[in-house]
This record gives C-alpha cells, sequence and structure tokens, in this order.
C-alpha cells in the first residue's frame, strides 16, 4: 500500500443509540480492493429510515453508500490508478453464484452492501460516512471526470444508477407519455434523464416544493390521461394502483419503491391481457447502470440544478444533525469527511 500520512482513519460508527465518532485501522487493500478516501457523501433516505428504526440493520455500522472520493491505495488486480476520483457500487458480488451467471449480480447469493455491513465484521469500512472506505473485490468503480462537482457526482451510486435501470426496464422513453410518481432523489432523477430523451414528463407528489423541483427538471404536475410509461419512486400502494390504471394500450409500469412491506394492490388479469401491460420491479442495479449514471451526470451537470438538490455538507464531527430529513426543497443532506 502506499504511504498514507496516517496509519488510522475516522468513521461515524451508527448504533441503536447513537452515532460514535472512532478511530479505526486503515486496512492492507487485498487483491482487487481499493482504499479510497472519501470527499463526499450524500444521505439517502434508507440510512434516515434506518436511523428512525423504520429498517432492519446490522449494528454497529458505517452507514453511507452514496459518496465519491479518490483512490489512495490498491491490491494487485485492479484496473484503477492511485488519484482515480470515482463512485462505485451498492453491492459487491461474488460473480460465481447461479444469479450472478444470470445477470443479476446485484441479488448475488453472497451480495455484501456499502454502508449495510456490520462494523464488527471482516469489512468494518464498509459505508460512507468515514474519511476512507475499502471497496472489496466484486465492487463496480467507476472513474468520474473533474468537472463534475462532489454534489452532482455522489448520488450516482445509488439514486442515479437506480433509475439508470429503471429506464432500461422501461424500454426507451423517446417520445412517449411518462408518468413519475414521487419527486424525491430518484423521482427527480427519472423526470430529467425521460426530458432528455424527448419524452413528454407528467410528476405526481403531495409536497408543492418537490413539484416546483421536478420542473426545473423537465417535468409537468400531473394533470391526468393515459400514459405510455409508469414508473413509481414513491412507494405508495395508492399511487401504484393509480399509475397502472393510466397505463394505455402496451404500457409499461417499472415499481422502485416499494421496498418495505405494504399494502398488496390488486391487478386485473384480463386488463393485462387486452392491454398488452407490463409490470415490472426494479431493486438495484448492475454496474453497466453505474457507467450510465456517470456518463449522464457528465453530460448534464451544467444544464440541471443538480447541485441545489444537495445541501451544503457537514464534517463528520456534526454527523448527528443530518440524520432527520432535510427540508422537503432539498433531496439530500451531506457529509464531507
Amino acid at each position: 500500500m502506499d504511504t498514507l500520512t496516517r496509519r488510522v482513519t475516522r468513521a461515524a460508527v451508527w448504533s441503536e443509540t447513537g452515532v460514535e465518532l472512532r478511530e479505526v485501522e486503515l486496512p492492507e487493500p487485498g487483491p482487487g480492493e481499493l482504499l479510497v478516501r472519501v470527499d463526499l457523501a450524500t444521505v439517502c433516505g434508507s440510512d434516515l429510515h434506518t436511523v428512525a428504526g423504520r429498517r432492519p440493520a446490522p449494528a454497529p455500522s458505517i452507514l453511507g453508500h452514496e459518496a465519491v472520493g479518490r483512490v489512495v491505495a490498491m491490491g494487485p488486480d485492479t484496473d484503477h490508478e492511485i488519484g482515480e476520483r470515482v463512485v462505485w457500487s451498492v453491492t459487491a458480488a461474488c460473480g460465481r453464484c447461479a444469479r450472478c451467471r444470470r445477470g443479476f449480480t446485484a441479488k448475488c447469493e453472497r451480495v455484501r452492501k456499502v454502508g449495510h455491513e456490520a462494523f464488527t465484521g471482516d469489512w468494518p469500512l464498509s459505508g460512507g460516512y468515514a474519511e476512507h472506505i475499502l471497496l472489496p473485490a466484486g465492487i463496480a468503480a467507476v472513474v468520474v471526470p473533474d468537472r463534475v462537482p462532489d454534489a452532482v457526482a455522489a448520488p450516482a451510486g445509488c439514486a442515479t444508477a437506480t433509475v439508470m435501470a429503471a429506464l432500461e426496464a422501461a424500454g426507451d422513453p423517446t417520445g412517449r407519455r411518462v408518468l413519475v410518481c414521487g419527486a424525491g432523489m430518484l423521482g427527480i432523477t427519472a423526470v430529467a434523464a425521460c426530458s432528455e430523451r424527448g419524452a413528454e414528463v407528467l410528476i405526481t407528489d403531495p409536497h408543492p416544493e418537490r413539484l416546483e423541483l421536478a420542473r426545473r427538471f423537465g417535468g409537468t404536475p400531473d394533470s391526468g390521461g393515459p400514459v405510455d410509461l409508469a414508473f413509481d419512486f414513491s412507494g405508495s400502494a395508492a399511487a401504484v394502483t393509480a399509475a397502472l390504471h393510466r397505463l394505455d394500450l402496451g404500457g409499461t409500469l417499472v415499481l422502485a419503491g416499494s421496498v418495505a412491506p405494504g399494502p398488496t394492490v390488486s391487478l386485473d388479469p384480463e386488463a393485462a391481457v387486452r392491454g398488452w401491460l407490463t409490470v415490472t420491479g426494479v431493486h438495484n442495479y448492475e454496474p453497466r447502470h453505474l457507467s450510465s449514471a456517470v456518463e449522464f451526470l457528465t453530460r448534464t451537470h451544467d444544464s440541471l440544478p443538480w447541485r441545489d438538490l444537495v445541501a451544503d455538507p457537514v464534517g463528520l464531527d456534526a454527523i448527528a444533525a443530518v440524520f432527520a430529513p432535510p427540508p422537503r426543497a432539498i433531496l439530500r443532506a451531506a457529509v464531507s469527511p
């Protein structure tokens, strides 16, 4: 490993009793591993749910799975270089199991996940709320151009890449009528991506502040009527039901927001058959989607107001302040370790 100025790093370790800053020994990267100095991490809604007790997670652990940083050390058998600025995937896959061989590496039978692993396990530096993170073999890391600001690049590893996977599942939105349910970070990103490809994009959300944000990315508040494609990022059973009933002939509904138990939604099989309807789900994403996310943000970082969606970062010492939901006009809090 290249000589580092410190042999320990600081990390914000979360447990049910709160967040504690700890010093952690810097590991020696093994084969295929990268040690990355974290420049900025954004706070995904799933982390807020974890801290609020609405989502099970190992404790203690280092949370945070949306981040950007620079490679400071690496083991053998890597395709990167010291100093590269990268974002990385949420999932680390084995590459050998039946799911990986079928192309579902995000659902690897032995999957490990950034920001979701026990601090007391064999991968303590697994989250972005730390000065350094160790990326094991099986993580996809994608180089980000320096001209893309940290606050724009960091969400690529979760929100943006997930939207790229949802768009692939839906098919080309060019020239089509699109409904996006939920104007959080994923919904706003979907609005922007579909608008860039020439779609007519309608957006639904109960909060006027979010609808106004969506306008700035090419969305129009929903006015009803049939649609060709619909995306649900809200996780609301009512929104899913309404979107399903809006699909025109040959329409597709992509579900990406239903990541917790909730009410069931009924499907009329005859309507699906006669309408040639498709309903599919997307959870996490593949490495190609992360590459597409970086390409998309690189194209649009200076033409769309991505930076306005992310709050000014706090330091690790103040990280407890970001574990409350941000104002609705701000979609991501941020930490700068």
